[in-house]
């Protein structure tokens, strides 16, 4: 069964496109907000971490990737 475009865009709510794509928007946006702010703590970290045990530097970067996969999934969510 075929349907023509103007058929199911007058079966929709034109509200629910505004709805659809603000949650779209939320979740990027807080999604990179949480990814950027994780960023951020790490790197405050990796900066404590290189004075006070230089040895250990480069096992604290692993919270600055996993923050940024914060911000690739959020971004995977909110296309799906």
């Amino acid at each position: 069964m075929v349907f023509a475009a103007s058929t199911v865009l007058a079966a929709c709510d034109p509200s629910s496109a505004f709805f659809g794509f603000m949650g779209v928007t939320s979740a990027i946006v807080f999604a990179n907000l949480g990814a950027a702010y994780g960023t951020a703590k790490s790197g405050v970290g990796i900066s404590s971490m290189g004075v006070m045990r230089p040895d250990l530097v480069m096992r604290s970067i692993i919270p600055v990737v996993m923050a940024g996969g914060v911000g690739v999934f959020g971004f995977i969510t909110s296309v799906i």
